[in-house]
């Protein structure tokens, strides 16, 4: 264990790693945990019956030759033309900002939740444009479990959204906006994604609390880390969003116009082909981490701190040269692809030793790391 930042320019090993994390995130079959707030419930279902019947058509499709290759040239097709689509999608910056779930009301709230003393009368007037944030918020306040931390109002419905940040309190919306802004960003709704989804999802809120962790460790603005590494991730949430809309705009056509034309080879070679997640993953590697500074650019906040420490991230080839805020997002991410990896048991202590030690992560870091709860915020 080092004690300073080395990570010159990054070996292969790191990124064969860090490409180790993302497969699992994205093409891994392991199934994630449930969240206490869990994500795409009524999906799970319906993801299910799809793979269900998916392996049914594998199997009658594998048993005959002229069906494999009948598959194999259908799929082919359909695949070629998914990925052709999502390539021009994420060459199109203004279309991806049209389909991002990232505005400037959200980013000036940040701003203003980053700042020592956040004009709570400004946090309101933009929480008035953010309809979904505006709900999620007074949904908390009107839980079950924040009302039995409050008895005096137990029977009290509250719907202004002036009260319901007074109830909240400053230091839990640092939390909760870009907490409740994360979940928005993912792409739900996409049976192709619900497993991705999920293990995206705690894989962001532990780099997350890592980074705010290791923000207090070094003095830095606890806040500013943790929205930005929550920002981090949104680059690859609308590669993926992306991604599973074309992917599910496509299949669904060629599914009715193979059922219409009654060849049953036909429909069940497009019923088999399932989400590209591989071809997808390469997309994630090239694209996510410009969009996830380059979109919050276009929306005017070029200048502001936390797009500046994605663009460093992205742009600058060594840790050592990263600013001191860039840094800390750095090593929380090494800590969580560690942690996921562990987890999953598809990382060797050698390995894990390898990551911090490019990554230049101290012995007092990852002990203060490791006391953290990933699981659960710590609010109220």
């Amino acid at each position: 264990m080092v004690i300073s930042a080395v990570g010159g320019v990054k070996p292969g090993k790191v990124l064969e790693l860090e490409r180790r994390l993302f497969r699992q995130l994205i093409v891994g079959r392991q199934k994630a945990s449930k969240m206490a707030d869990e994500l795409d419930q009524e999906l799970e279902s319906i993801a299910f019956k799809l793979d269900i019947e998916r392996a049914a058509v594998l199997e009658r499709i594998e048993r005959q030759q002229k069906s494999r290759e009948t598959f194999q040239a259908v799929s082919a097709q359909l695949t070629d033309t998914i990925m052709d689509e999502i390539a021009i999608t994420l060459s199109d910056m203004d279309r991806l900002i049209q389909r991002s779930h990232l505005t400037e009301t959200q980013l000036a709230l940040f701003e203003q939740l980053c700042k020592a003393s956040p004009d709570m009368g400004r946090i309101r007037l933009l929480m008035n444009g953010v309809g979904w944030l505006s709900r999620d918020l007074t949904n908390v306040v009107n839980s079950t479990s924040f009302r039995q931390r409050h008895p005096q109002r137990a029977d009290v419905q509250v719907t202004d959204i002036k009260l319901v940040l007074n109830f909240i309190g400053v230091e839990n919306l640092r939390q909760l906006v870009p907490y409740y802004s994360m979940r928005n960003w993912l792409p739900t709704g996409h049976s192709c994604l619900l497993w991705t989804n999920r293990k995206l999802w705690q894989y962001s809120l532990m780099c997350a609390t890592a980074a705010r962790a290791l923000a207090r460790l070094h003095q830095r603005n606890e806040t500013l880390a943790f929205v930005s590494a929550m920002l981090e991730q949104f680059g690859i949430t609308m590669v993926l969003g992306s991604a599973a809309a074309i992917y599910e705009k496509n299949w669904g056509n060629w599914l009715r116009e193979a059922s219409a034309s009654r060849d049953k080879e036909l429909y069940d070679a497009v019923m088999a082909t399932e989400f590209p997640a591989e071809q997808v993953l390469k997309l994630v590697f090239e694209h996510s981490s410009k969009l996830a500074w380059a979109i919050p650019a276009r929306l005017k906040f070029d200048n502001h701190e936390m797009v500046q420490s994605l663009k460093a991230l992205d742009e600058t080839l060594t840790i050592s040269e990263l600013p001191l805020d860039a840094q800390i997002l750095a090593k929380a991410s090494c800590y969580a692809q560690v942690t996921t990896l562990e987890e999953a048991r598809l990382l060797e202590p050698q390995e894990a030793r390898l990551m911090y030690r490019y990554y230049g992560l101290s012995e007092q870091e990852v002990i203060r790391l490791s006391a953290q709860n990933y699981r659960k915020m710590d609010l109220f």
